[in-house]
């Protein structure tokens, strides 16, 4: 596995999902359905029944496991308190690709609304980019956010990163623009 089971930042414990963790996560998903909804995929925000939840933790753990997307839980750094979630996605000019297919990686993240603008986010960021850049097969990291969400696109700002493009993108709602932030770095 090319990417450490723990990070440890300051204030912050990052590790993969277990599905022991449902019952933790499931009232935050619930409490914050209407905060994450707009952002992130179905899948990954919806409330769940705590079985059915621990069945999608076991699923984000199988493919950590397997070098498939790396999803850490942004715990408290006593790892009593969900905060959110930071990933790492192995990348392709395509899309998305298993790790031994890699030659970039893209950065997501969510954080529950009662724990916005106290910088969580950006030191769970920062802590991923260092192991992003670690990675033999990664010279480039991306953060893809809808234009809308001002307080996501703030992030990859804040850390250096370059608005790459704004790709249009129709929602439900609206028409939108899917913003790229990217950083490079040079590999020996």
């Amino acid at each position: 596995m090319p990417v450490p089971t723990e990070i440890r930042t300051a204030r912050l414990t990052l590790r993969p999902w277990h599905p022991d963790d449902a019952p933790l996560l499931a009232p935050i998903l619930e409490t914050n359905w209407n905060h994450l909804g707009p952002w992130i995929p179905r899948r990954i925000a919806e409330p769940a029944a705590i079985p059915v939840l621990a069945e999608r933790l076991s699923g984000f753990a199988a493919n950590f496991a397997s070098d498939l997307e790396w999803r850490y839980a942004m715990l408290s750094s006593d790892e009593r308190t969900v905060l959110g979630e930071v990933a790492l996605f192995p990348r392709a000019e395509t899309g998305r690709v298993p790790y031994v297919d890699a030659d970039r990686a893209e950065i997501g993240y969510w954080l529950r609304s009662d724990m916005t603008g106290r910088g969580f986010v950006s030191e769970a960021v920062r802590a991923v980019l260092d192991v992003a850049s670690s990675l033999s097969k990664v010279s480039r990291v991306e953060i893809r956010c809808d234009a809308r969400n001002l307080p996501s696109a703030a992030v990859p700002r804040r850390l250096g990163f370059a608005l790459e493009s704004t790709v249009p993108k129709v929602t439900d709602a609206a028409t939108s623009g899917l913003q790229v932030w990217v950083t490079e770095f040079s590999k020996p």
